[in-house]
């Protein structure tokens, strides 16, 4: 007979970190949408956007594994706040600038690194902080509802963030966004954790990543995971998000037909989001990575020139799959990997799975040209069916097992 669980929104520590989490959620999408803006408005230059955009997110790259040892030394509360209060900094100090109309490229560049950095240290530390808020059977609910939160929070960033740019300044969304980090900041303020993990001896910052690397490698279903969708990433996915903008110009109506279609994968990651919160799968590598298929009808449509319904209905698919798989992902690490580890172990997880991107986005573009924006897309579509047939076949996918035997969770 199921049993059914408790929703982790019952509980006030997850109540409180739900609300920070999808708060500064909503204030990143603001600067998402304004970033560009802002640099435009500074220098009036496209490529200085791109400088922008590099500075951003090449420090979170960079500087991962760093988070994920001190994720792992220090309390995950502790860091997690030094981070949010270094964001408030960064992104304040942003807008005091914009604002005041005396912003320089350079010091915007400055900002956005050290914004970079500080979400380096917080994105580890907050996979290792969940499971010491909710632990055992409604982990992946917990997961689920916080991917439910970012992905709700970010369509209606996306949404208004573009209106306050237009109706306000760029400066104005980055000051938003730095007052979101200090209600996020307050929100792991009144966390009442017990029984956390002590303060760990200072050792060797590379024998803490050897130690990390260690548990990663010595889960196959781990590597395995990590690199099927690094490659997915690279060969398919970027292909639609880069290429999909000139198939809407052409073919679908514009930037208001694209925009519709984002709006359509943002509200499939909350659909997904969703599945995962009510379903519990007694072999999950299996089912979530069975689901990463549906991201294939999304290239294909694009690749038809398909109706702009169509084209959204497949973009849904794709979001759906894609909060599925993360919440899943996410619950299965935490289960598996000790509790001393797990900062560490999501970081390279992370990287793993984003390193080949920018290559795609690089190099996709020229490939495009040369063979055809269609040719690009159905060579996506068909690697993630063949790919994900391949992955899922294998006995350390397929044969894993959930350390917990519920299947439904009530919401």
């Amino acid at each position: 007979m199921r049993r059914v669980l408790p929703i982790p929104l019952r509980d006030r520590n997850f109540r409180l970190f739900f609300v920070g989490q999808a708060t500064s959620t909503l204030g990143s999408s603001f600067t998402t949408v304004a970033l560009a803006f802002a640099v435009l408005q500074v220098t009036g230059s496209v490529a200085d956007v791109g400088l922008a955009l590099a500075a951003t997110r090449l420090p979170l790259t960079l500087f991962v594994l760093f988070g994920g040892v001190v994720g792992d030394r220090l309390p995950r509360r502790a860091v997690m706040l030094a981070s949010d209060a270094g964001r408030f900094v960064t992104q304040g100090a942003a807008a005091v600038l914009l604002l005041s109309g005396r912003a320089r490229l350079w010091e915007l560049l400055v900002l956005f690194a050290l914004n970079g950095l500080a979400q380096a240290l917080f994105n580890p530390a907050a996979v290792g902080l969940v499971p010491e808020l909710v632990d055992g059977e409604p982990l992946q609910a917990a997961n689920a509802l916080l991917g439910f939160g970012r992905s709700g929070a970010a369509l209606l960033g996306q949404l208004l963030g573009g209106a306050l740019v237009t109706l306000t300044s760029p400066g104005t969304a980055f000051a938003l966004d730095s007052f979101s980090f200090l209600i996020s900041a307050w929100a792991l303020s009144r966390l009442s954790l017990q029984g956390v993990m002590a303060v760990r001896p200072a050792g060797r910052f590379f024998v803490e990543l050897r130690e990390g690397w260690d548990e990663f490698r010595s889960r196959r279903w781990l590597w395995i995971g990590v690199v099927h969708i690094a490659l997915l990433n690279a060969f398919a996915l970027v292909a639609f998000f880069a290429l999909g903008p000139a198939v809407a110009k052409q073919s679908l109506g514009g930037g208001a037909a694209w925009g519709v279609v984002g709006a359509g994968f943002a509200a499939g990651m909350m659909f997904g989001s969703t599945i995962a919160v009510r379903w519990r799968p007694s072999r999950p590598l299996l089912v979530s990575f069975a689901a990463v298929l549906l991201a294939a009808p999304q290239l294909a449509l694009l690749a038809t020139a398909a109706p702009l319904a169509a084209v959204a209905l497949g973009a849904f698919l794709g979001g759906a799959q894609a909060s599925f798989w993360d919440a899943v992902w996410t619950t299965t690490m935490q289960q598996d990997v000790p509790a001393d580890a797990i900062a560490r172990v999501a970081a390279y997880s992370q990287i793993g799975t984003l390193v080949l991107a920018p290559i795609g986005y690089a190099t996709v573009g020229f490939v495009a040209e040369a063979v055809g924006i269609s040719e690009v897309l159905w060579a996506g579509a068909a690697w993630i069916v063949a790919s994900t047939l391949i992955v899922i076949a294998l006995p350390a996918i397929r044969n894993h097992r959930s350390r917990v035997s519920v299947a439904t969770v009530a919401v």
